[in-house]
């Protein structure tokens, strides 16, 4: 069995959501789950979840284009992950792939390594240039705000406030208060 699914941003986006549903149906799509919002927004994404669900051994998932399914290579890959553990092939119309077939399953391969490619070289440029920048005196790092806030967790704990209380009332993590109480006993000892 053939499933669609089609997805766009906003509601505005209504041609574009008919494109998408003409061309499912086009291709012999018996069900077609279809929303409208953001891909970052993946909460939301319940027809998704829904799709992947219908899914049953043998069938194909189909999307015109890569972009109305997977928000990322991650996305993409556990998807796909759901996908063939359930015995599902992935069609691609826009791209021309199509996981049920050993050819698709290289060409995703493939596409997903060189994304994840760009994606280390851009974490690269990203350590170089901090480094330069640390080099230089023009790069701090962020702010502890934890430990900024070391003398309000003493106060709150002395009081007898427990560690999640603290972190609570301050905004910081629970684990932030342990390490500030733990620092201060070992610095007393």
């Amino acid at each position: 069995m053939l499933i669609g699914y089609a997805r766009t941003s906003t509601l505005h986006q209504k041609a574009g959501l008919e494109a998408q549903e003409r061309d499912l149906n086009a291709v012999g799509c018996e069900r077609i789950f279809v929303e409208q919002v953001s891909s970052v927004d993946v909460v939301k994404r319940e027809r998704l979840a829904e799709a992947l669900t219908y899914a049953r051994d043998g069938d194909t998932l189909v999307v015109t284009k890569l972009d109305r399914l997977a928000r990322s290579v991650a996305h993409l890959v556990e998807v796909l992950r759901q996908l063939e553990a359930k015995g599902v092939a992935l069609r691609i119309l826009g791209m021309g792939v199509d996981t049920s077939t050993p050819t698709g399953k290289l060409m995703l391969n493939v596409l997903g390594g060189v994304a994840e490619f760009e994606r280390e070289i851009m974490l690269e440029r990203q350590r170089e240039g901090i480094a330069k920048a640390k080099a230089e005196g023009k790069y701090k790092g962020r702010a502890p705000t934890a430990r900024a806030k070391a003398e309000d967790v003493f106060k709150l704990h002395r009081e007898g406030v427990g560690g999640s209380e603290i972190a609570k009332r301050l905004g910081i993590g629970r684990a932030s208060v342990y390490r500030i109480l733990d620092h201060a006993k070992e610095n007393a000892a």
